[in-house]
């Protein structure tokens, strides 16, 4: 078997920036897993916020065992970026051997388009209702706050784009002073979802409060083992690949999750179509799909999923899975 780990860069169309900070390009780390002649690939975005980054997740990528399979795959490695290429790179490989596609393999419904959600970054109120009003016609539209002086944001989104539903995204960029301060107006202005509003690990004040705009655990929630103590505080769980370690887990924390009341929102880092794609099969039937990574780039992969009237179709075989 050989396994080869490359980082590639993608140019983004602009400046995407969240409460931590802005970037200009997505830094991906690409992997190719060739066995009997046959050759599947995924993709993982390293993720400071996690203490990732493209040499940690290349040196665990580079340590594990020839001929490593996806079972043991769950256990030599943590939740994460690393697991996550691999263990969709052994998923397509697994379908282009069968010559199947990994729905099938997984036991699942044949996949559906999906509406997605469009992301505004981060910015001036000014500016924010300008890229609101140029995304009018996108059924959701997903705000990026998390600074104390969000309100102007959020109104100047709303003045832009009356029709959308609208999502916003703290990242962890509010205390809870600034989100009780805030919840009543985002009911007001219709926004239908607020994700992660507190810090992860501080976010015990949301089980203390009414929640009528429902609340999504996104740094707060990576796998299975995370899920139980989000009880009680919030409404929805947001699945990234990147998290919980590749489409296995995410499959599993699905199912575990609807099992124990939460809500489904399925997304991802700032990626390729090729870091979509798995996602897409994760997100059937989901509250909310946030997979408009495509979107952001100026350039993307051969053969791209494909994006028509706010919906992101599932891959084709020339592309994964």
């Amino acid at each position: 078997m050989s396994l080869i780990a490359t980082p590639e860069t993608f140019r983004l169309r602009e400046v995407f920036t969240i409460s931590r900070g802005s970037r200009t390009e997505a830094k991906v780390l690409t992997v190719w897993l060739s066995r009997g002649g046959v050759t599947g690939w995924g993709e993982c975005v390293p993720y400071a916020r996690y203490g990732e980054s493209l040499e940690s997740v290349t040196a665990q990528i580079e340590g594990l065992p020839e001929g490593v399979t996806r079972e043991a795959l769950q256990r030599l490695l943590p939740p994460g970026a690393a697991r996550n290429a691999v263990d969709c790179a052994l998923w397509d490989h697994a379908a282009k051997a069968a010559g199947r596609r990994v729905w099938q393999l997984a036991g699942l419904a044949e996949p559906v388009p999906q509406t997605t959600a469009y992301t505004l970054s981060l910015d001036s109120p000014e500016n924010m209702r300008a890229a609101a009003a140029r995304n009018a016609q996108r059924p959701i539209l997903k705000i990026k706050l998390g600074t104390p002086d969000d309100m102007a944001r959020i109104e100047a989104v709303r003045a832009g784009a009356p029709k959308p539903t609208i999502i916003v995204d703290a990242n962890e960029g509010w205390s809870a002073e600034v989100y009780a301060d805030l919840a009543p107006h985002l009911l007001r202005l219709g926004v239908a979802m607020v994700e992660q509003p507190l810090p992860a690990g501080k976010d015990d004040m949301l089980a203390e409060i009414a929640r009528p705009l429902p609340v999504c655990a996104d740094e707060s929630c990576h796998d299975r083992a995370t899920l139980a103590p989000l009880k009680g505080k919030y409404d929805l769980v947001n699945i990234k690949l990147d998290k919980t370690g590749g489409l296995t887990e995410a499959l599993a924390l699905r199912d575990a999750a609807r099992a124990a009341g939460f809500g489904v929102m399925v997304g991802s880092m700032v990626g390729t179509s090729l870091a979509m794609a798995p996602a897409v099969l994760v997100a059937q039937g989901a509250l909310y799909t946030d997979l408009d990574g495509p979107l952001l780039l100026a350039e993307d992969r051969a053969n791209p999923l494909h994006y028509e009237a706010g919906q992101v179709y599932p891959p084709e075989v020339a592309l994964w899975g």
